[in-house]
């Protein structure tokens, strides 16, 4: 996770192999191996929501929800202030590590 993902760089991640995160099973396994991988380059929990956030962003702005679960996602990131958005990047952070 580059400290400066933009949303080309975004959407190629998330879609290099084909439209695969058709669930939300796969959103979260697909969430967990990039913060795994952050993890792995050093990235603290701050910079891990950080990227989260800017992932989040994309999301919302450039996709449609592909389930419930996404949906809901994309509501309250679209009604959230940018701290609700942050905190809710943490939570996302936190959820896959469990």
């Amino acid at each position: 996770m580059d400290k400066q993902l933009n949303d080309q760089e975004i959407a190629n991640h998330i879609y290099k192999n084909g439209d695969s995160l058709t669930s939300f099973d796969d959103f979260r396994e697909y969430l967990r191996g990039k913060v795994d991988l952050g993890k792995k380059l050093g990235l603290d929990e701050e910079q891990l929501a950080n990227s989260a956030q800017k992932v989040a962003d994309y999301l919302a702005d450039k996709q449609s929800p592909k389930n419930s679960e996404e949906r809901l996602l994309q509501e309250l990131w679209n009604v959230g202030t940018e701290e609700e958005q942050h905190k809710l990047s943490h939570m996302l952070v936190r959820l896959v590590q469990e």
